[in-house]
């Protein structure tokens, strides 16, 4: 809620917490670290799994909780000690992790030091990157940051795990039942206002369906209730800062300039005097190489691009940097499965917008590097060697 996220979506994130650790718990308990194989000349070697040493956790402020879940319960199953530093937009969120983390020292479940919690601002995160006594970053952020982290890293060759931007792409079919789409497309691409990496925000649509699709997304993305985030009646908060506000409200403006029609709001949402609020805005007639389509927004701004044919529309689809979500939407499930397999990004669905973080979640291109979730989020902290024992 302290970054205007409603607590209809960031209570049951917060809920998830609990399920991310045991499930990382689960993974670990089966998890090999060692095995002997045959070598190619005679004799055996062994394979064996370290951990990857000093972890600096970067934490951003849109998901701060979920976002430390992700990285620390892997980095200790690992066997790693971890530096976790958070966002200053965001520090009630993490003070409570680390309240949680030294009565766990307190009670002799963790080592004291295992694990240091600090808020701080991006030089400090410079500092961390570039200390030669942390053997391992992990970011999640913007792909500009994300950029930065790696250039740093690439001084001391550190290991680097990145979880960055996203531009995803939702596709209707000509085959999609309408109701279908509209059960998960609009919070999809709506979650926390916005504010999500995952969000789909360019929604693919076939000009033989373009006006009946239009209608059913303006009064659906319209229906959205917004207002207090302590109501858990609304699903949509205010941005999380003035800045964030500007800069959406200066990218629907670019959008406008180049061409893009507003359909459903376009501006500050009537009645709402105070807080950063961005009414929810659907865009129409968006070209693919506008930079509304290309560029991450993280706001409540949904891009319709029309497309002539699937493949035009796959094609459009992989036009971006990023490639983290996506959705394809029709009543051929299996021929969704082969659309989902062309586009080149980190995690898809079909006919819905659902995320299950104890699964592997990542992206292709510059959305990052790497996966969280799964045996692959807690294969990430690990080092492989290789011990050749006599034959």
């Amino acid at each position: 809620v302290e970054v205007g996220v409603p607590v209809s979506v960031s209570g049951p994130t917060q809920q998830m917490i609990g399920g991310l650790f045991r499930a990382v718990a689960a993974v670990a308990r089966t998890f090999e670290t060692s095995e002997e194989r045959p070598r190619a000349g005679g004799g055996v070697s062994r394979i064996v799994k370290e951990p990857t040493g000093v972890v600096a956790a970067i934490i951003p402020w849109n998901g701060p909780v979920g976002t430390i879940a992700f990285k620390l319960a892997p980095a200790l199953a690992a066997g790693c000690s971890v530096v976790l530093k958070t966002a200053p937009e965001a520090p009630l969120s993490p003070s409570v992790f680390a309240d949680v983390i030294a009565e766990l020292v307190a009670e002799g479940r963790i080592p004291e030091g295992v694990v240091s919690v600090l808020c701080a601002d991006r030089e400090v995160s410079e500092t961390l990157v570039t200390n030669p006594d942390v053997d391992h970053i992990t970011f999640t952020g913007s792909t500009a940051a994300g950029r930065r982290i790696m250039s740093l890293a690439s001084e001391r060759i550190a290991r680097v795990s990145l979880e960055l931007g996203g531009k995803s792409a939702a596709i209707i079919l000509d085959d999609a039942d309408i109701n279908h789409v509209l059960q998960t497309l609009p919070m999809g691409g709506c979650m926390q206002s916005g504010q999500a990496c995952i969000a789909l925000t360019r929604v693919l649509v076939s000009r033989k369906r373009h006006d009946e699709v239009i209608e059913a997304l303006k009064a659906a993305y319209g229906a959205l209730p917004m207002g207090n985030p302590w109501e858990p009646t609304n699903f949509l908060g205010p941005l999380a800062s003035k800045r964030q506000q500007d800069r959406v409200l200066g990218y629907i403006d670019i959008a406008k300039e180049e061409g893009a029609k507003v359909v459903l709001g376009g501006g500050r949402p009537e009645g709402f005097d105070k807080g950063f609020f961005v009414a929810q805005t659907l865009l129409d007639d968006v070209a693919p190489d506008s930079r509304i389509a290309q560029e991450e927004v993280f706001g409540p701004v949904i891009s319709v691009i029309t497309y002539e044919d699937e493949e035009d529309a796959i094609a459009i689809a992989n036009n971006s940097m990023y490639g983290l979500s996506g959705a394809v939407y029709t009543e051929d499930i299996d021929h969704g499965f082969d659309v989902a397999r062309r586009i080149r990004t980190g995690t898809i669905s079909v006919n819905t917008a659902t995320m299950d973080f104890t699964l592997p979640f990542g992206g292709y291109k510059q959305s990052g590097l790497g996966r969280e979730g799964g045996i692959e989020g807690l294969e990430e902290f690990f080092e492989t060697k290789t011990v050749h024992m006599p034959a």
